[in-house]
């Protein structure tokens, strides 16, 4: 048979629209080529952004997180000098679990797909749902503990506008991040710096002050230990050791990040990922020991509407002179604004995973596909604003209250943790055959699992009655949401298989025509399909079998959607555009047994709508007398519903009111599935 004639597939057009700048363009940027080699250079972090990207969620931690476990001392605070070491062992022995993540997961290895592909598809479920709940808490509490730092500053009259202040800044980084991730990280940039440098100086300053006087406190905790153990046991000592620990879990959130957000590092992404780790750690493991070691050196205690952080800054502080001039309370409120600020910050993270990891989740079926889709600026659009909107409900429940949020925080990330670290153990222990340095990588996981399962546990002791049941309670809800979906996809996948194994054998029983010369004049039917399958087949077989004789020529088009799975590399771009050609191909073969003339004009887009509409006015100006075909499934009572409308698109039906602006006719043929057989329409059906 001739070979089919393939379309232009070098330029990305905007659909038709006009070079004029919308407001879509201004707010948001104008659209991205993903053809382009360069662009995932472009959209890439380097080790340095992503930890401020990445990084700021854990660093905010030590706003609030060392100060819960300070309190939780009570009278013993003089623990507060072990509880600094632990602190700082864990943040390295989780961190050290986690590059060993990413050397196993080089593309892209966060809670979800570690739990998925080490430990089974249900505990990934488990671990993806906590991880996304996770996220949305963490940029609820962020803002919300950024606004409590802002207003601190402010006058009492003006807090009842602190939730519209607090959803003002959802909203914008919303905004900033449909703009793209790496230009919302580059202008929260200052910031990060701001944070991390007036941190640096005043809590290596708290401590290098004081340097003299650390053996003698040591040695005066050592003591104490002593005497508490005689005086109250050393199990109650142990008890109220360990519950401040737990309570002050929340310093280790946000460590996994750089793990989920592999994807978004620039290349060698392991490499990039293990240093942004390691930055990560030692600056989490420096402030926040540092921190909690401070409030012993300078003997905090709490004080009504002030955090320990200001308490202790002002005590460092409040006399410091420059030049004669008085500049400690400008430096402490400076110091302070930058937490505030950093918390904003920290937000940034759910902003930036959370949407991966819906992405993931949506790739292999537990969510609805658009969350893997992505924009013309290749980001995960759908993904960024349901948790965004989330996050703003989040905030009007609880009325932006810190307190209250605490409580659902804590629990979500250690079951992910530990879950992560279990699949990690699991798997060294699997491979003690095959890898030499098994029994170093068991005991490194293996410490990680040990500490995250026992912060989980007693966090989940103590605070499920005072409101962390709302967590597991919003977290199952997903779980079953999400078990719903799968299920969903996985009785289409089987019905769209078997429409294929019907079709195959008639296809293959027709007898072999010549098929026809190519003849642009004449009647032409172009055929929008979604790569080779059964219901591409079922749509050729319609068409002529409901138009004998009446089409010459038959266009098969078909556009490569770049998902949020297959951006990380002009590689995996190429390879989608190759197969998406050799599907085509696929239907032309079986188009010219049928004695037609066929063409294939294939695409690649994040957007196949764009796409289609584009190729479909080019197939049109090329053949004058074109009529456009689409296949709709058509699925039995038992599939059909609600849930079932809502997760599949219906790019067929938005082509076809496209087109009719131009003049030309989509036809929609029902093929139906799912009652046990197919069904080939007797009659078009066109909306």
């Amino acid at each position: 048979m001739a070979s089919p004639t393939i379309g232009s597939k070098t330029t990305q057009s905007n659909g038709g629209k006009s070079g004029k700048r919308t407001i879509s363009d201004v707010l948001i940027g104008p659209p991205r080529d993903v053809r382009d080699p360069e662009i995932f250079h472009s959209l890439s972090l380097v080790a340095f952004l992503a930890w401020v990207g990445l990084g700021s969620d854990g660093l905010s931690s030590s706003c609030y997180g060392p100060e819960e476990a300070f309190l939780a001392l009570g009278h013993h605070q003089y623990l507060a000098v072990f509880l600094a070491m632990l602190m700082a062992l864990t943040v390295f022995i989780i961190s050290a679990s986690y590059s060993q993540t990413i050397d196993l997961f080089p593309t892209g290895g966060g809670g979800y797909l570690v739990a998925t592909k080490l430990l089974g598809k249900y505990f990934g479920l488990v671990s993806g749902s906590a991880l996304v709940v996770d996220y949305v808490l963490t940029i609820a509490i962020s803002i919300a503990s950024g606004a409590d730092a802002i207003f601190s500053f402010l006058p009492v009259d003006w807090l009842p506008y602190k939730l519209w202040v607090c959803l003002l800044v959802v909203v914008l980084m919303v905004l900033m991040n449909l703009r793209g991730v790496k230009e919302s990280v580059l202008s929260l940039l200052p910031i990060f710096i701001a944070f991390i440098v007036m941190h640096a100086w005043l809590v290596g300053y708290a401590i290098l002050s004081r340097a003299p006087e650390l053996p003698s406190i040591v040695g005066h905790a050592v003591r104490e230990v002593h005497a508490s153990s005689h005086s109250i046991g050393m199990l109650a000592l142990a008890v109220i050791f360990f519950r401040a620990y737990s309570l002050g879990g929340g310093t280790y959130t946000g460590i996994e990040a750089v793990s989920n957000g592999l994807p978004i590092l620039r290349e060698p992404r392991a490499e990039t990922g293990k240093r942004t780790m390691i930055y990560m750690a030692i600056s989490l493991a420096f402030v926040a020991g540092g921190i909690l070691l401070g409030y012993l050196l300078l003997n905090v205690e709490a004080e009504a509407g002030k955090t320990l952080n200001a308490v202790m800054f002002e005590r460092l502080a409040s006399n410091w002179q420059l030049f004669g001039l008085h500049v400690g309370p400008e430096i402490i409120t400076f110091a302070l604004l930058t937490e505030g600020a950093l918390l904003f910050v920290a937000a940034q993270t759910g902003f930036v995973d959370g949407p991966r990891v819906l992405a993931t989740m949506a790739t292999d079926r537990w969510l609805p596909r658009r969350f893997a889709n992505l924009s013309a600026r290749l980001v995960t659009q759908d993904g960024v604003i349901t948790i965004g909107l989330a996050a703003i409900l989040l905030l009007i429940g609880t009325e932006a209250k810190v307190d209250l949020l605490v409580v659902l925080y804590a629990i979500n990330v250690f079951v992910t943790f530990t879950l992560s670290q279990l699949g990690m153990t699991t798997h060294w222990w699997l491979e003690r055959k095959n890898e030499k340095r098994w029994l170093r990588k068991l005991i490194i996981n293996g410490i990680g699992t040990f500490f995250t399962a026992t912060i989980l546990m007693i966090t989940l002791t103590l605070k499920f009655h005072d409101g962390g049941w709302v967590t597991v309670v919003i977290t199952g809800g997903l779980i079953a949401l999400c078990y719903t979906v799968r299920r969903h996809y996985e009785r289409v996948s089987k019905a769209i298989e078997q429409l294929e194994a019907d079709i195959l054998p008639k296809l293959y029983a027709v007898k072999k025509l010549e098929p026809a010369k190519r003849d642009p004049d004449a009647s032409t039917a172009a055929i929008l399909v979604s790569g080779y399958n059964g219901l591409g087949l079922a749509t050729l077989i319609a068409v002529t079998q409901l138009f004998k004789g009446e089409f010459r020529n038959v266009v098969f088009i078909g556009v490569g959607e770049v998902d949020a799975a297959l951006l990380k590399g002009p590689e995996e771009v190429h390879e989608l555009e190759t197969r998406m050609t050799e599907d085509l191909n696929e239907y032309c073969q079986f188009a010219a047994d049928l004695g037609l003339h066929p063409e294939l004009r294939a695409g690649l887009a994040p957007d196949v709508v764009v796409e289609l509409r584009r190729l479909c006015l080019e197939v049109a100006h090329e053949f004058p007398h074109v009529v456009f075909f689409a296949g709709k499934l058509i699925f039995s009572d038992e599939i059909e519903g609600f849930i079932g409308r809502f997760l599949h698109n219906h790019t067929s039906v938005e082509i076809q009111n496209w087109l009719q602006l131009y003049g030309y006719s989509l036809v929609i043929l029902p093929i139906r599935v799912g009652a046990g057989s197919m069904a080939i329409p007797q009659t078009s059906q066109a909306a």
